[in-house]
């Protein structure tokens, strides 16, 4: 049977990655990252072979130019004709979407529905779906929802305490994000302990630049740190996470700045950013703390106390822990917010082993606890490609 491929797609507002995937090894045979799109001096760097080579954008600055040279370069390495079907990460899919579905026009209107959730995201995810339905014709393209693992919230757990007629009018609630990584971790945790996923309360916590927490018990989502939008929850990067909706109001009257304002500085300069006055790098917030920068200790200890406030209310969501779940790329590297998270978790009976700690980084799971703690904490790499790659090849019946 000759080898069939799947085509991995998240598109960006000014990027595009891109991945072809052998579903059954898991094997990556070429990826792409095509950056400054919608700019003069855009271009995309291919990596096949452990080979890496930049193509220039310029005369086609857009998705669908990246798309072209994509599908060149695939004819180059002779997989074009092994492409079987595309899978697209999609931010939102509100209430619409559950699970991954095969695309049709119906589901691109609900994409396009879905807009004022993430109009930052869902617009540009819809230029790569369209550019590759032109470009690779007759192959089916599947869609999965960063959304879908949260639609089983409980009610409780999804609803703002605010009027009613804003959800029914506007849908404004809790949607949570990162939900194909949870999705993938939640079966790799129970895999690597060897039990059942339906048996085990999980806090599951994704760290990267952005960030976000989640209970999971039954195999389901119970409850998420990202609400409406990726901006509530957890310290990231840049962004603030929970914070005084009032704040709003008090920066308009006293500092004179618009929504717009505040929003992009909550947004795009807090977090790690705002706390530092450095960086929005872990890495460098742990190298400068380390020096004895006031601004870097800071932000890593609000950071690591708000992570650890949310394991205990998500192991309320969950009905308790089992496994304590780090993942991303905070999550699976830095063994010392691991450390400092454990420190504050010593009443749920999780405990150190700094040794084990150590050795798992860098792409290597393992349980980081000792063998008399209560529950389990254990690192878990995320693969989000992956997991749309299977999605998408099952419901391409491939």
């Amino acid at each position: 049977m000759t080898q069939k491929l799947i085509l991995v797609l998240n598109c960006g507002s000014s990027s595009l990655k891109g991945a072809a995937i052998d579903n059954d090894s898991g094997e990556v045979l070429l990826s792409c990252l095509a950056e400054k799109l919608n700019l003069p001096d855009a271009f995309v760097t291919f990596k096949a072979n452990g080979e890496k080579h930049k193509v220039d954008l310029s005369a086609k600055p857009n998705h669908t130019g990246a798309v072209e040279a994509l599908m060149e370069e695939l004819k180059a390495h002779g997989l074009d004709s092994k492409i079987g079907a595309i899978g697209h990460r999609i931010v939102s899919g509100g209430e619409l979407y559950s699970e991954s579905i095969l695309v049709d026009d119906e589901v691109i209107a609900g994409i396009e529905k879905c807009i004022p959730l993430a109009p930052l995201h869902n617009p540009a995810h819809l230029l790569g779906l369209r550019a590759a339905q032109s470009i690779f014709k007759g192959l089916p393209n599947v869609v999965v929802f960063d959304t879908a693992f949260h639609q089983s919230m409980p009610k409780h757990a999804y609803t703002y305490a605010i009027p009613q007629e804003l959800y029914r009018k506007y849908g404004l609630r809790r949607y949570g994000a990162h939900g194909t990584s949870y999705r993938f971790v939640a079966d790799e945790t129970a895999r690597f302990l060897g039990k059942n996923k339906e048996d085990l309360r999980m806090v599951i916590a994704h760290l990267g630049n952005g960030a976000s927490i989640s209970a999971v018990a039954g195999g389901k989502c119970q409850d998420t740190s990202m609400g409406l939008t990726p901006l509530e929850g957890l310290v990231m990067g840049t962004r603030s996470g929970d914070i005084d909706p009032a704040v709003f109001g008090f920066l308009a009257e006293n500092a004179n700045m618009t929504i717009a304002q505040i929003t992009d500085m909550l947004n795009k300069k807090s977090g790690l950013l705002g706390l530092s006055g450095l960086s929005n790098d872990c890495r460098t917030i742990e190298e400068e703390a380390a020096k004895g920068h006031e601004g870097a200790i800071l932000a890593m200890e609000v950071f690591v106390y708000r992570l650890a406030k949310y394991v205990g209310s998500m192991a309320v969501a969950a009905g308790g822990l089992d496994a304590l779940v780090f993942t991303g790329g905070i999550g699976e590297n830095s063994e010392l917010i691991r450390s400092k998270v454990l420190g504050y978790l010593g009443f749920l009976g999780l405990t150190e082993d700094h040794e084990a700690n150590l050795k798992a980084r860098f792409g290597n799971a393992g349980v980081i606890t000792t063998a008399d703690s209560k529950a389990v904490a254990v690192v878990i790499p995320t693969n989000e490609e992956l997991m749309i790659a299977h999605d998408t090849a099952r419901l391409s019946g491939l």
